[in-house]
């Protein structure tokens, strides 16, 4: 930016007066946003959004703008399972701007209250003491794929889902809807794994599978994709562990034209085509 760090100090100090409210807090010796600070930088993201599309325009001279999909994405939805349900936006006769926020559901939900998205992907549905008038949408929902690699598989015992006991496996975070299903059926089954460690980001959790650190699980309808991008084998999949993903709208009858095309798309195509499912 060819500034220094004592001019944006002063400035961000301005724009502090200027609004009444504090927009930083000391952290240690770090400093985090405040619950202002947020607000703002949220709209400050889509004013420099706004600016940039206003450059494209210019430069580009198109007929017309762009209309926008504002689409919320959890932080505990699979990133290929995210693009796959958006992709055929893409594709649309008439071309459309996709604009992705991933966030916790909490602070994903309060923008789609504010009418700053127009729809929230999402592995969990919308809690009623959320206290926000919504509609949640089903868009499918399917079972669980173990993976681990060749090297982890050749030392386990037994047929599955014995062959788990005593085994390292990686568990979803918190934020993952399945972890606790997960616990509950292993129990059930009298299975005792090594937890190595849990992540709350599936991609992290996947790559630490991938370097024979443990047992990793994913949904099944991304299996194919995770052997492949992995390098990882299927060592089973269960139905009994369901996730379901939904859509979340401030409308019980969707009419953003992108929205429409995700439900669709997710209903007929992606969760019930057998291209997605696992091959064992």
């Amino acid at each position: 930016m060819f500034l220094t760090p004592q001019t944006i100090s002063g400035q961000l100090t301005q724009l502090e007066e200027q609004f009444g409210v504090s927009l930083f807090e000391k952290s240690g010796r770090n400093l985090k946003l405040t619950q202002s600070g947020k607000i703002v930088q949220s709209y400050a993201n889509d004013i420099f959004s706004l600016g940039n599309e206003l450059q494209e325009i210019i430069h580009n001279k198109p007929s017309k703008r762009l209309p926008h999909l504002k689409a919320g994405i959890a932080n505990s939805i699979p990133k290929s399972i995210a693009y796959h349900l958006l992709e055929p936006v893409l594709y649309l006769d008439d071309p459309m701007r996709i604009i992705c926020r991933e966030d916790n559901l909490s602070t994903l939900l309060n923008e789609l209250a504010e009418h700053k998205l127009d729809i929230v992907i999402s592995d969990r549905a919308m809690p009623s003491s959320k206290g926000i008038k919504g509609f949640n949408h089903t868009l499918g929902e399917c079972g669980i794929t173990f993976f681990a690699t060749q090297s982890l598989i050749d030392t386990m015992k037994g047929d599955f889902p014995q062959c788990l006991d005593k085994m390292p496996l990686l568990l979803p975070g918190e934020t993952s809807p399945i972890k606790n299903k997960l616990m509950l059926w292993l129990r059930h089954k009298n299975i005792y794994p090594y937890i190595l460690a849990e992540f709350d980001d599936g991609s992290l959790m996947k790559a630490f599978g991938q370097k024979s650190a443990g047992i990793f699980v994913a949904p099944s309808v991304t299996a194919s994709e995770v052997k492949t991008s992995y390098s990882v084998k299927i060592i089973g999949e269960t139905e009994d562990i369901m996730e379901t993903f939904y859509a979340i709208s401030m409308d019980r009858k969707v009419k953003h034209l992108g929205v429409v095309v995700i439900l669709s798309n997710a209903r007929e195509r992606f969760f019930l085509s057998s291209e997605n499912l696992s091959d064992m």
